[in-house]
């Protein structure tokens, strides 16, 4: 009986132990996850990469290398006369109108060093309209600087310093920036001076519709590096502090940054300043299609195999790519093997060249492919070199255009001429600033080019232009006809 007891109490030893075993065995070796996991979380997400790929970039050098050759650009606009219309009959001997002199309004940017000569590029939206133009450069230098020439199609403008051994940004291929790609945004926000900001590439080609020009070539690098007023016209530099675009504008709803910002790509910038410097005019080349994005209705359409490339909307009879052989309703996959999917892209590829350029356009016809070999125009139709502003039909050194529909709206008017260029001439002598919106000349209303014309042609000894500004300022302008 005793031996009976000591067994059935070994045996129930034996179960207890057993099944405390089964216990710990399944809770801490059947389930993996739980200690696998935790171990291989916080060895994978805990820690900084360590590999060479996946290190952070250094960004030292890049910053030292761009700083010196971004300047601080200071511009200062003179104003004209303003008043009330009473001056018509003070100017004909009759009143005594008060006029006054429009404040002088003052801004600031920035600008990038490109030569060691003095050459500056810079955003035209920066210098436009200035009567002065101060460089500081970032040893604390300063200097006047000319103007050389714009492109208000691209907002870019070019400026000198009579300076020499300056230091300079070179210009690298922004075709070969890349999405996730470091870059630095130098230049100097709310003036203050040699500021680096760090960011990614965010997107390419970007079209954000801001640019006003009758003709705009919008094909925006798009990053997150901090830009704020005061950094237009400086440096968008990579890694190797190479120059690949120059920053012009922020997506913001404040005013100041608020996550993206935009730069025209230096592919672009290098070609307009080649063209100012070289023939006073950009040699704007010229494909002469009216274009669309591709999308779902349009490849619905056409029956299209895949959404890809730029509509042909319709060619221009006599251009270039008719004489190529393109057709209405092509596509447009390809300029020169480099890929277009938007007209932003499209645009950016045909405005690295110039009249005269032949380029390989492939384009999906019946969802076929073929290329076409075409050779670039300029705005006349031809290949030529086109030279200057010298239109014999300005007025005083200006050119004048129609007001939209959209602007006699916004500024309470019935009709209007505007002025879009505005070289050496009478009314820049007294002090008219470009857009300047002329409603009446001698009290005679004008609604067209050809009224100012008339109404200027017939007038004798003095003449009153009254207008109206886009901001809304309302000025009078006056001045003799001893040359027209």
């Amino acid at each position: 009986m005793k031996n009976l007891k000591t067994g059935l109490f070994t045996l129930l030893v034996a179960l207890v132990g057993g099944f405390v075993a089964l216990w710990a065995y399944t809770r801490y070796f059947e389930d993996p996850k739980v200690l696998t996991v935790l171990q291989d979380q916080s060895m994978q997400y805990a820690s900084l990469p360590t590999s060479e790929t996946g290190q952070l970039p250094d960004l030292t050098f890049a910053a030292e290398n761009s700083v010196h050759a971004v300047v601080h650009i200071k511009v200062t606009q003179r104003g004209g006369s303003y008043g009330s219309n009473n001056i018509f009959d003070f100017f004909f001997g009759d009143g005594n109108p008060h006029s006054q002199q429009m404040p002088i309004r003052q801004g600031a940017g920035s600008g990038v060093i490109i030569s060691p000569d003095g050459f500056i590029v810079t955003n035209n939206h920066v210098i436009d309209d200035a009567d002065e133009i101060s460089i500081v450069l970032n040893d604390k230098r300063e200097f006047k600087a000319k103007m050389i020439g714009t492109d208000p199609s691209t907002d870019v403008a070019l400026i000198k310093i009579d300076a020499s051994g300056l230091p300079t940004l070179k210009f690298s291929n922004s075709d070969n920036l890349k999405l996730g790609e470091w870059v630095l945004a130098v230049g100097n926000p709310f003036n203050l001076t040699s500021t680096v900001t760090a960011g990614i590439v965010s997107a390419k080609s970007r079209n954000i519709g801001i640019n006003p020009d009758q003709m705009p070539i919008e094909s925006f690098i798009q990053t997150d590096a901090a830009v704020n007023p005061g950094n237009s016209g400086g440096a968008l530099v990579n890694t190797h502090g190479e120059l690949v675009g120059i920053n012009t504008a922020i997506a913001s709803q404040t005013g100041s940054y608020s996550g993206y910002s935009f730069a025209i790509p230096s592919n672009i910038v290098q070609k307009v300043v080649g063209d100012l410097k070289e023939y006073g005019d950009v040699q704007r080349a010229l494909l002469n299609v009216n274009i669309n994005d591709v999308n779902a209705d349009i490849a619905k359409k056409y029956n299209l195999d895949k959404i890809e490339g730029v509509f042909v909307g319709k060619v221009i009879a006599g251009g270039a790519a008719e004489i190529a052989g393109i057709k209405d309703n092509d596509i447009i996959i390809s300029v020169d093997h480099v890929n277009v999917n938007s007209t932003s892209e499209l645009q950016e590829q045909i405005g690295k060249h110039s009249p005269g350029d032949m380029v390989v356009v492939e384009v999906k016809r019946d969802n076929k492919r073929k290329p076409f070999n075409v050779t670039l125009r300029n705005k006349n139709g031809d290949t030529a070199i086109v030279k200057g502003n010298n239109n014999p039909e300005d007025i005083f050194g200006a050119k004048f255009v129609a007001i939209s529909d959209r602007d006699k709206e916004e500024l309470g008017i019935r009709y209007g001429v505007k002025i879009t260029e505005l070289a050496n001439g009478k009314f820049k002598e007294t002090g008219i600033k470009k857009g300047f919106i002329i409603t009446q000349v001698n009290k005679n209303a004008v609604s067209e080019v050809n009224e100012l014309k008339r109404i200027i042609k017939n007038s004798r000894g003095g003449i009153l232009v009254e207008g109206i500004y886009p901001n809304g300022e309302v000025a009078y302008y006056v001045f003799g006809t001893d040359s027209k």
